[in-house]
C-alpha cells in the first residue's frame, strides 16, 4: 500500500499545499468532520469514475480518501449558447445538472482534508475536469494539485503520486477552444437547419466533415460506370505432378495490367484471341525465382488502430471498444494482486513504449518462445505527425498477465479486447517473420503469364498475430521445361465502385485526413448514427440516409469551411498549437467566428428552403387500409404511421411506436431484448420486446451489467449518465465514458 501523501510530495520536490480551498477547516488527525463523519486529515484524491475510485482505494489504502466526480462537474448549460461573443468569447460554466450533491460532498471533504489531489484522466478532457474541480473547490490550479496516471497499477500509481504537478492550462485552453467552437457551430447552425430543411436537425463542426466523407463516397458509387475486362487463367502441369495456375498478364511483350487488373483484355474477342494463341503454341517455363524477405511486426495499438482492429476482428463498434477499454484501464480485482489496471491509458496517438515495458516483454518472449523470437535490436515505432508523447501506446501493464490467466475476472468484451491488446503488443516486440516469395513465369507464343506465391520460413511475430498470408505455395519449376495445358478459363469481370466505409474505415479516413483526435473518434461515428444521417447496411457498412445527403449538400453550398476536410484538419492543428505551443485560444476562436458568422448571415438571408426527404417506407402495409406504412416524425420523435393519413379518401390514423432495441437482454426473462418505448405523454420508458409475455418495465435504460455489490441490474440514471444499481442504488460509474469527450 502507498502511504504518506506528505512524504510523497517531498520526494517529488514539492511542498504539500497548505491552502487548497477558500475556507479550510483545521482538524486534528483522527478528528471527525461535523455532520458527515468524514475522517479528517487524509489526502483527498478526486477521480472521474467511481470504478477507478474503488481501484485506487485498494491500492492507496486508508491514508487517502478517494472520491469521484462522475465525469464533468461543470459545463456549458444546454438551454442556451452561453458564450459571450462580444466579450472575448467568454464561456459561462455552470454546475452540471444533477451534480449538486457530488459538489457538496467534495467541498465538505476538501475542507477537512490535509491535501487535495485531482487525478482525472491524463488528456485534454481530463485536464479540463481538473481545472473545473479546482474552481469549485477553491484550489489554486498553479499549485501542485494534479496527478496523472497512465496505468493504474501499484507501480504506475506510485510513480504518478511522486510527480504531482499543476494543472496544465495549455491543455485546458485547447479543450476550452474545442468546446466553444463546437458550441458556436451547433447552437448557431442547428436553428438554420430547422428553418431551411426540417425541424429537429443539428450540425456539428467535426461531425459535418465526417458526414461529407461518407456522402462523397456515396456520390462516387452512384456516378461509377463499370468497365468490362476479362481474366484468362491457364491450369498447367509439369512433370506429371506439379500443378500451376498461371494468369495471363502480357501480350507481345507488353503488360495487360492496369490498376492491378487485366483491364487491357477489354472484351471477349480479346480473350478468345489469347486462348487461341495459347492452344496453338507450346507452353514453357521462362523463369522461376525465389527470394527470401522479412515481414516486420505491426506497431502496438494507439486509439485509432485499436478501434479499427476491434471492429474488423471482433465486430465491435467504436463506442463498445472504448467502453471495454475503459474497464480494463480502470482495473479489476485479481486474486493475489488486488485491484489492477490491465492496460495503459487508451486515449493516445503515441506509439512510444517505456523501457520497463520493453524489458518485461523481452523476458516474457525469451521465456515462452525462445531466443530466436527476440529481434537483434529493440523494435521502435514512431507516430506520424503530432502525437502526445507523454502517453505510451496502448499495452498491457504487465505482459505476464496473459489473457487466459485473467479471463475469469473479465467480462466477455473485456477479455476479447484484452486478448487483442496483449497479442498486438507482445507480437510488436518479436522477431520479423521470414517469407519466401516465389514467381514462375511462362510463355506460349505471343502470350506471357505468371503465378506468384509465398511460404513462411520462420513465423516470428506471426506466432501471436495473423500474418494473413493469402498467396499459395508454388512448387519449384525448371527454366525451359514444357508445361501441359490442362484447362484455360476465360472469365468476364467488371470493375467495382469503391466500397462504403465500415466504422473502422471511417476512423482510418478521419485519422488520415487529420480530423478528430483519439478521444473523439468513437463519438464522431456514434453522433452520425444518432442524428440519423448515416445507417449501417446489411454488410455493416455506412450509408448516408436521404436526410444525411440533403444536410451535407446544404452545408457544402452555404458553409464550405465547415465541411472542408483541409479546413477542419487545420483547426485540429491549431488546437494542437494551443496545447503544445501556447497559442492564444481566443485568437483561434475569433478567426473562426469571423468567417463562420459571415457565412451564417448570408445563408439566413439567401438560402432557399429545402424540402425534407419523403417518409421512408418500412415494407409493410397498414392493417387498417392497406396503404404503405412509413416512418414519420412527431413532437415526441419518430413513429410508424400510415401513408394514407394524407389521402383525402382514407385519412387513416393508424400508428404504432418504433421499438428501438438497446441490444441488452431483458434482465427479467433473459429471452427478449430491452426496447425503448414511449408512454401516452411522450415520456420514454424501457420494456421487454416479448411484452405481454414478459412484463419487465423500467423508467431507466438497463446497461446489461450487474452491480458489483449485490448483483442487481445496472441502469443509466440521471442527466450525468451514471450507472446505478436498480436494486441497492449504488453508483458504479459513468454510463458512457466516451460520450463526454467530444
Amino acid at each position: 500500500m502507498l502511504k504518506g501523501g506528505e512524504l510523497m510530495a517531498k520526494k517529488a520536490g514539492t511542498a504539500p499545499s497548505r491552502k487548497t480551498t477558500k475556507a479550510r477547516t483545521r482538524s486534528k488527525p483522527g478528528e471527525k468532520a461535523s455532520r458527515s463523519g468524514i475522517k479528517a486529515g487524509r489526502t483527498l484524491v478526486i477521480v472521474e469514475s467511481p470504478s477507478k475510485a474503488r481501484t485506487l482505494s485498494k491500492i492507496l489504502g486508508r491514508e487517502y480518501d478517494i472520491q469521484s466526480s462522475v465525469g464533468h462537474i461543470r459545463d456549458l448549460p444546454k438551454s442556451r449558447l452561453a458564450i459571450d461573443i462580444e466579450n472575448g468569447f467568454e464561456p459561462e460554466y455552470i454546475l452540471v445538472r444533477g451534480k449538486g450533491d457530488i459538489a457538496r460532498n467534495l467541498r465538505e471533504r476538501a475542507s477537512v482534508s490535509g491535501r487535495v489531489l485531482i487525478a482525472s484522466d491524463p488528456d485534454r478532457e481530463g485536464e479540463a475536469i481538473a481545472w473545473h474541480l479546482s474552481g469549485i473547490l477553491g484550489i489554486d490550479p498553479t499549485s501542485p494539485c494534479r496527478v496523472r496516471m497512465y496505468e493504474i497499477t501499484q507501480k504506475g500509481v506510485r510513480e504518478a503520486f511522486e510527480k504531482v504537478s499543476s494543472v496544465d492550462m495549455k491543455k485546458v485552453d485547447a479543450q476550452q477552444a474545442r468546446r466553444i467552437l463546437d458550441r458556436l457551430v451547433g447552437y448557431k447552425l442547428s436553428p438554420l437547419l430547422w428553418n431551411k430543411i426540417k425541424r429537429g436537425l443539428s450540425a456539428g463542426r467535426v461531425q459535418s466533415a465526417a458526414l461529407k466523407i461518407i456522402c462523397d463516397r456515396e456520390r462516387e458509387i452512384e456516378s461509377f460506370v463499370p468497365q468490362e475486362y476479362w481474366q484468362v487463367t491457364v491450369a498447367a502441369e509439369a512433370g506429371g505432378s506439379r500443378n500451376y495456375s498461371l494468369r495471363v498478364d502480357r501480350l507481345d511483350g507488353k503488360s495487360l495490367i492496369k490498376d492491378g487488373r487485366t483491364l487491357l483484355i477489354k472484351d471477349e474477342a480479346s480473350s478468345v484471341e489469347i486462348e487461341k494463341e495459347i492452344r496453338s503454341n507450346p507452353l514453357k517455363v521462362v523463369s522461376f525465382t525465389q527470394k527470401e524477405g522479412v515481414r516486420k511486426p505491426l506497431a502496438p495499438f494507439k486509439t485509432s488502430t485499436l478501434q479499427q482492429e476491434a471492429a474488423r476482428r471482433l465486430s465491435f463498434a467504436p463506442r463498445r471498444t472504448m467502453s471495454a477499454a475503459q474497464g480494463l484501464y480502470e482495473g479489476v480485482n485479481i486474486p493475489g494482486r488486488g485491484a489492477t489496471g490491465l492496460i495503459t491509458y487508451m486515449r493516445t496517438d503515441s506509439l512510444r513504449i517505456s523501457p520497463e515495458a520493453l524489458d518485461s516483454s523481452k523476458s516474457y518472449i525469451k521465456a515462452n518462445f525462445g531466443k530466436e523470437y527476440l529481434p537483434s535490436s529493440v523494435q521502435v515505432y514512431e507516430s506520424k505527425g503530432r502525437s502526445q508523447d507523454a502517453h505510451e501506446a496502448i499495452r498491457p501493464t504487465d505482459v505476464f498477465l496473459t489473457p487466459d490467466s485473467v479471463k475469469e475476472y473479465l467480462t466477455p468484451d473485456q477479455f476479447r479486447l484484452y486478448d487483442l491488446v496483449w497479442r498486438r503488443f507482445v507480437s510488436s516486440q518479436m522477431s520479423p517473420a521470414r517469407i519466401a516469395r516465389s514467381t514462375v513465369e511462362a510463355a506460349s507464343g505471343r502470350v506471357g503469364m505468371r503465378q506468384s506465391g509465398a511460404s513462411v520460413i520462420f513465423d516470428g511475430w506471426g506466432v501471436l498475430w495473423p500474418l494473413e498470408m493469402k498467396d499459395e505455395i508454388i512448387e519449384p519449376a525448371i527454366e525451359g521445361e514444357p508445361l501441359e495445358v490442362k484447362d484455360i478459363a476465360r472469365e468476364q469481370r467488371f470493375t467495382r465502385p469503391p466500397s462504403r466505409f465500415t466504422d473502422a474505415g471511417l476512423i482510418k479516413a478521419l485519422e488520415d485526413e487529420g480530423i478528430g483526435r483519439p478521444s473523439t473518434y468513437a463519438t464522431i461515428v456514434q453522433t452520425l448514427y444518432d442524428r440519423k444521417y448515416v445507417v449501417r447496411n446489411d454488410e455493416k457498412r455506412l450509408a448516408p440516409t436521404p436526410l444525411g445527403l440533403i444536410v451535407d449538400t446544404f452545408l457544402e453550398a452555404h458553409f464550405p469551411g465547415i465541411v472542408d476536410l483541409a479546413f477542419t484538419a487545420g483547426m485540429e492543428s491549431e488546437l494542437d498549437e494551443i496545447e503544445e505551443d501556447g497559442k492564444q485560444w481566443r485568437d483561434v476562436v475569433r478567426e473562426f467566428w469571423k468567417d463562420f458568422s459571415a457565412s451564417l448571415e448570408k445563408a439566413e438571408a439567401e438560402a432557399q428552403k429545402v424540402p425534407p426527404p419523403p417518409p421512408e417506407p418500412i415494407g409493410e402495409e397498414c392493417p387498417l387500409c392497406g396503404s404503405p406504412l412509413v416512418i414519420k416524425t412527431g413532437r415526441f420523435g419518430d413513429f410508424i404511421g400510415c401513408a394514407g393519413y394524407s389521402d383525402p379518401e382514407k385519412k387513416c390514423r393508424y400508428t404504432r411506436p418504433i421499438l428501438k432495441t438497446t441490444g441488452v437482454a431483458c434482465p427479467k426473462c433473459g429471452e427478449g431484448e430491452v426496447v425503448k418505448r414511449r408512454g401516452k405523454g411522450g415520456k420514454p420508458f424501457y420494456g421487454c420486446s416479448r411484452y405481454p409475455e414478459c412484463d419487465f418495465v423500467s423508467w431507466y435504460q438497463p446497461t446489461g451489467g450487474k452491480c458489483s455489490s449485490c448483483g442487481g441490474p445496472l441502469v443509466i440514471k440521471g442527466r450525468s449518465g451514471g450507472k446505478v444499481c436498480s436494486s441497492c442504488g449504488s453508483v458504479e460509474g459513468p454510463a458512457d465514458e466516451e460520450g463526454s469527450r467530444d
